[in-house]
């Protein structure tokens, strides 16, 4: 039986390049690497291929992409997928919600966030009994700033668990016409 060992995700912290030592793509005097592979103008799909193929066997491959993505840069091949490629991402980068990196930042990694997993982090702090001081030191705000999204969290928290109710006590709009029983749902 052959077993598979999954290595957990590894998240590059703020300012951190040392993820770049482990990169295929760093020529060494055994493995010699030609930069310029990773610069291929659009018709060279020889120079694509050969560089998504290095990408292929890369340990970090997520950190570089992660990298190209959060730093803006749209040259050249990063993370194994092209410039055409990663654009789509960058689009959607800001409402990326990777739980795995606001896991990460809960644990005390200092993680690029994006505003949708910033948020992850309060409510997750919140829910699990995080100091207002442990939060601001994890966002990197001030502790007034930790407060004020605690508060918020608190009323949204309130807000959704009044909402359902409010739903159910108001009368359906019917504009004078006939309720049916399908319009009554499985319950009627």
């Amino acid at each position: 039986m052959t077993t598979t060992t999954i290595s957990p995700a590894r998240h590059r912290s703020l300012g951190d390049h040392t993820w770049q030592d482990q990169a295929v793509c760093q020529s060494t005097e055994y493995n010699p690497v030609d930069p310029e592979i990773f610069f291929p103008e659009p018709d060279e799909t020889d120079k694509i291929t050969a560089a998504k193929s290095l990408c292929g066997q890369c340990p970090v491959r997520r950190t570089c992409l992660d990298a190209a993505l959060e730093g803006g840069d749209t040259d050249g091949i990063r993370g194994g997928m092209t410039e055409e490629e990663r654009g789509p991402l960058h689009e959607k980068l800001t409402h990326r919600l990777d739980y795995n990196r606001v896991s990460a930042t809960i644990a005390g990694r200092d993680v690029h966030l994006t505003k949708a997993e910033r948020r992850a982090v309060v409510h997750a702090a919140y829910r699990h009994g995080v100091t207002e001081r442990r939060l601001a030191w994890l966002l990197k705000i001030t502790e007034e700033h930790a407060q004020k999204l605690y508060r918020e969290t608190r009323r949204a928290l309130v807000h959704r668990d009044l909402e359902p109710a409010m739903r159910t006590a108001l009368p359906p709009e019917t504009d004078g016409e006939h309720l049916g029983r399908d319009d009554f749902g499985t319950a009627a």
